[in-house]
Parts: structure tokens; C-alpha cells; sequence
């Protein structure tokens, strides 16, 4: 245990997140998401995507010079939908200051996570359950 780190957060993904660089995507995922695929993987089956977001999001700073730095899977046959995993991402992403997810359609997110850095598979149930996030800087501080 470490003061000030959320404890869901495991020695491994600390160090997935600190070795990323500006740019480099991790995409958290449900419980049905097919993420083994060569990927660095870690396992978060005791959480759900929410509170796995939020763990992520306390130490990951996210990317200001794309326009989306957030992105979900849109709902396969009514790309408008959002769902109520959609909402609750959305909250956990505004409580770090950061605007809404956008969303892409499904193949285009399957192929943006087989680029990702690294995956990390949750424990949550309900569909359309994943986030793609790109990873920014932390600025100077001013003087």
C-alpha cells in the first residue's frame, strides 16, 4: 500500500501507466471484451468500469491536443444510444475536468485497442463497458 494511490490500482499497472508515453492509448474493457489478443493485459475482474476509470483517470493525465482523448463503442445498430455505462463514464471523466467520451463505431474501437499500449480487462457486466484513453502531459509547473 502506498499513501495517496487508489488500491485498485496493482504493481503492474502502475508501471503500464508511468512507461506509457504522451500519445500511447489504454483501453479499459468489460468482462466480454476479447482482450488477450498479444496485448499487455491486466486484470481487474473485482471492479467494474466505472470504478476502474476512476482509478486510472486519478493518476493519468489525458491527451489535450487530439479532439477526443475519450472514446467509446458506439451501440451496434442505433449509434445514438447511450447506454447507462456511457452516462457514468461520462460523470467519472467530468470529475477529473475532462469533456465526454466520443464515440466510434465498433470495428474502428476493436482496431484502435489491437494498437493500444495496454488493455485492462474489468470486472463489469453490462455491455458497451469499454474506454479508449489517450495519454497527455503533465505541464511545467509556472514560476
Amino acid at each position: 500500500m502506498l499513501i495517496g494511490l487508489d488500491p485498485l490500482l496493482t504493481p503492474d499497472l502502475l508501471h503500464t501507466l508511468a512507461a506509457m508515453g504522451h500519445g500511447d492509448t489504454i483501453v479499459l474493457v468489460d468482462a466480454n471484451y476479447p482482450a488477450t489478443r498479444g496485448r499487455r493485459t491486466h486484470d481487474l475482474a473485482g471492479a467494474d468500469i466505472v470504478r476502474s476509470l476512476r482509478a486510472v483517470l486519478s493518476l493519468l493525465p489525458l491527451d489535450s491536443f487530439v479532439p477526443e482523448p475519450a472514446c467509446v463503442m458506439q451501440v451496434v445498430g442505433d449509434p445514438t444510444a447511450v447506454p447507462s455505462v456511457f452516462t457514468e463514464m461520462n460523470r467519472a471523466l467530468a470529475e477529473h475536468g475532462h469533456k465526454p467520451a466520443a464515440t466510434m463505431e465498433r470495428h474502428a474501437f476493436y482496431a484502435a485497442a489491437e494498437r493500444a499500449y495496454a488493455i485492462v480487462r474489468t470486472g463489469e457486466r453490462r455491455f458497451y463497458g469499454n474506454i479508449l484513453l489517450t495519454k497527455g502531459v503533465i505541464p511545467p509547473e509556472s514560476t
